[in-house]
């Protein structure tokens, strides 16, 4: 496959007038080599308990609703859960954290994600990323934030019409979605990571909400830095906020 240079993301992005197209271009995106050779290599030595499955080793595009009032902005694919599904917090811990919260919160149907075709909907909501292929150490560098971070942009300035509440969910997110809000023009008050922290601004008459939260990963969740009903009130407030649940 030819190497898709930044420039290359940019362009590519920017002409894509549909979520659906924007995933499609997304999906064919090689544009940082350590990442390609990354979820490329963990693809085909898989692990151990998942040896039987063909993994997805591509670029993970966002999931959900394409007139989303809620849009919640994580890392990086899971090496071993959206590199291997092929669907953003499918297959591992974190997602089983996300989606439980979204399903007893009222907003995801079902409290599982563990497949592509496993049925699950969320109500008027998105979940994507900031970095789209998994990353060695579940670390992207910094440069590879920047080359990924006109498909983020481009999602963003696709769902706008509807969005009205961005949930980061770490401080990795908060950075990208902070950075992508303000190339689109909103006037997004600096914000200091920390969990619940908020900012409500005005853009073009429009009131919105920008929330953090600690990432549902296993170092926090293990570990108690998040509970259950921390992201739970983090997400309800965001999805009421956006009119998603009462």
């Amino acid at each position: 496959m030819p190497r898709v240079k930044r420039t290359d993301v940019v362009k590519i992005s920017a002409l894509s007038q549909s979520l659906k197209v924007l995933n499609e271009n997304i999906v064919g995106c090689n544009a940082c080599p350590r990442l390609v050779q990354w979820r490329e290599e963990v693809a085909a030595t898989k692990r151990k308990a998942y040896f039987h499955e063909d993994y997805w080793g591509r670029p993970v595009t966002g999931f959900g609703s394409e007139e989303p009032r809620l849009i919640i902005v994580g890392l990086a694919p899971g090496a071993h859960g959206a590199n291997r599904t092929g669907r953003i917090f499918t297959g591992d811990s974190s997602g089983d954290w996300l989606y439980e919260s979204l399903h007893r919160i009222g907003i995801a149907k079902i409290p599982t994600s563990i497949s592509r075709d496993d049925g699950q909907e969320l109500a008027h909501t998105r979940v994507t990323c900031a970095v789209r292929c998994a990353p060695p150490g579940n670390a992207p560098e910094i440069s590879e934030r920047d080359t990924c971070a006109p498909w983020l942009r481009r999602e963003l300035e696709l769902a706008m019409p509807t969005a009205r509440a961005f949930v980061a969910l770490g401080a990795f997110a908060l950075t990208a979605l902070s950075k992508a809000l303000v190339e689109l023009g909103h006037p997004v008050p600096k914000l200091k990571f920390g969990h619940g922290a908020e900012v409500k601004y005005c853009h073009g008459g429009v009131d919105y909400l920008m929330i953090a939260s600690y990432h549902p990963s296993q170092q926090n969740t293990f570990t108690g830095k998040l509970t259950r009903k921390e992201l739970d009130l983090v997400l309800k407030k965001a999805g009421r906020f956006a009119h998603v649940i009462p």
